[in-house]
């Protein structure tokens, strides 16, 4: 018997097997220090040893560099140690599905025929901005064992809130006038409530939740490893890499100024 581990530090870091409570660090001044012991423990506690672990799912992002390439190298580390399948997985997709479970507990999906939710997934992106993605999201019935994956009408990006509002009505609009019904938008993810008075302008706004998928404990975990599972059937073989998003910090200098009509210097590294 096998077991499916995820490993997601995207927003702090969730270590956990599925089918079980995942272990969660909040402290992004720690929990790089703490990911190896977690991962560990995670395992020990789920009653399984390292070589039982068949899959590993690793949160690609998309965020900040240093957290997210921790938890993507101890991912790779220990697939390749163990032999594991190793798959990706964005921090976005997996909220529309999870947004439709928490509508469907709640009663408020409706009728997928005359009520269409959509889902804006975000992540605090810092420097004011957000990582974002709306996606359609699946029937609530679906579960964790859906069939297929959520369906992005915006492909993932970093935006300023303002700028998302915008580009968020764009699509909405142009989404309802191929539908029938009522159409929905509900902003899901870590910056939601930090940026909700200007999020507040989405037309059609229905929810706005801070909280993300891997923050509903083991069924979170079934939720983002069933999205990664379904995503690796459509993309055989994709290479897991970090979704990074930004521009980064430090960039090539340019080549010094020709002074004095003389051959400028190239810089050398």
């Amino acid at each position: 018997m096998g077991c499916t581990l995820v490993i997601d530090t995207s927003f702090g870091s969730t270590v956990g097997v599925v089918g079980h409570e995942p272990i969660v660090e909040t402290d992004s001044r720690t929990h790089v220090e703490k990911l190896q012991v977690n991962i560990a423990c995670a395992v020990e506690q789920a009653g399984f040893a390292p070589q039982d672990i068949n899959t590993i799912v690793a949160g690609a992002g998309p965020a900040p560099f240093t957290g997210l390439r921790a938890g993507i190298v101890a991912a790779k580390a220990l697939a390749f140690a163990t032999g594991a399948k190793l798959l990706g997985q964005n921090a976005l997709e997996p909220q529309a599905q999870w947004n439709a479970i928490r509508r469907g507990k709640k009663g408020t999906l409706g009728d997928p025929r005359s009520r269409h939710v959509l889902t804006l997934a975000v992540n605090d992106a810092r420097r004011r901005q957000l990582y974002f993605e709306l996606c359609a999201s699946p029937a609530a019935d679906q579960g964790p064992d859906a069939s297929a994956p959520a369906k992005p009408l915006i492909a993932m990006d970093i935006d300023y809130p303002a700028s998302i509002v915008d580009r968020v009505n764009q699509a909405v609009e142009a989404y309802a006038a191929d539908v029938d019904g009522d159409v929905i938008v509900d902003v899901i993810g870590h910056g939601a409530r930090r940026y909700a008075s200007v999020l507040a302008d989405i037309r059609h706004l229905g929810d706005i939740d801070d909280e993300s998928v891997l923050d509903q404990g083991a069924q979170g975990l079934s939720i983002f490893a069933a999205e990664a599972l379904l995503n690796s059937g459509l993309h055989l073989d994709e290479p897991v890499e970090p979704l990074y998003l930004r521009r980064p910090d430090a960039e090539i200098p340019a080549p010094l100024k020709h002074v004095l009509g003389h051959e400028g210097a190239e810089r050398n590294a």
